[in-house]
């Protein structure tokens, strides 16, 4: 029906005529009471922002002198954020001469992506920012609940 034509009939109805799909062709609208229409627009909104499930960034920090029990301790952790649905962010800070090897710290986030292949994957590769050395690892595709 025409513009006019729906217009008249909304008039008559006592409601509003409300342009629901103005992309469709022909363009669908509605007549409808507007309060109550965006009182239950804003409702449903409500509802699906309280059920959407957001992903948080979880950092863990290390050093380059990490002992092994500490680096499983810390490993863990990862695994049970990552298990969580979380993002993980390892980050690894050079100290003093440390800096002169920055190569330990790829190979020792190489022994941290082999360990927690089983849940995680390399969302972001190693790279390093002045002093630190991050990775960001979120759940794999395969991982089991």
């Amino acid at each position: 029906m025409t513009r006019s034509e729906a217009l008249q009939r909304a008039e008559l109805a006592g409601l509003d005529l409300v342009e629901v799909s103005p992309n469709a062709n022909p363009p669908v609208a509605r007549i409808v009471d507007w309060g109550k229409y965006n009182y239950q627009k804003t409702k449903q909104l409500q509802k699906q922002k309280k059920m959407a499930k957001t992903v948080d960034l979880k950092q863990i920090r290390l050093g380059m002198r990490i002992g092994d029990n500490d680096l499983e301790i810390k490993i863990n952790r990862a695994r049970k954020f990552l298990e969580a649905g979380h993002k993980v962010k390892v980050m690894l800070l050079y100290r003093g001469r440390e800096n002169a090897h920055k190569e330990l710290g790829f190979t020792l986030f190489e022994r941290i992506t082999q360990k927690l292949e089983d849940v995680a994957a390399v969302d972001q590769p190693a790279q390093l920012n002045g002093r630190n050395l991050t990775i960001t690892y979120r759940r794999a595709t395969n991982a089991k609940t």
